[in-house]
């Protein structure tokens, strides 16, 4: 099974958010490729059978800079039979803003007609123990669904 993580990071919070997904994937059996979003290729993710993404929120609600093009070109992308999950770090000090990157990149893939396996998760800053437990979760609906066959 070919599983991708692929994240943006500004403070290095989101990067490790993907460093604990990709480790609790290989706990799991897998063997995810990760990769920061400006090295991404969307149409890599036709290869992949479980696709995460890991995006920060950047100032009023904006997707990262570095992650446009990617999130552009997903949309020409047909996805039907892949499974996908976003989670993301963001600060609750930005109120209605928080992790809408997450958000954002959630409702993208899912117009590819991709399976959602796990609703998005929002991470407040550093994922602290409790946050691990949330992600070990979602990790689990992932891998769930595609073990059903999206």
């Amino acid at each position: 099974m070919n599983a991708s993580v692929i994240y943006a990071s500004l403070t290095g919070n989101n990067e490790e958010v993907a460093e604990i997904v990709v480790q609790q994937l290989k706990d799991k059996g897998l063997d995810p490729e990760l990769t920061e979003i400006s090295q991404a290729d969307a149409e890599d993710l036709e290869d992949d059978d479980l696709i995460v993404i890991v995006p920060y929120t950047d100032g009023e609600g904006e997707l990262p800079d570095e992650g446009m093009d990617f999130y552009d070109d997903i949309q020409d992308l047909d996805l039907t039979g892949k499974v996908f999950g976003v989670t993301g770090s963001g600060d609750t000090f930005y109120g209605d803003d928080y992790c809408k990157a997450v958000t954002y990149f959630d409702k993208q893939i899912a117009g590819t007609g991709a399976t959602r396996g796990a609703e998005p998760l929002f991470i407040n800053l550093q994922a602290d123990d409790e946050d691990k437990k949330h992600l070990d979760a979602f990790t689990d609906s992932l891998l769930k669904s595609v073990s059903q066959g999206a």
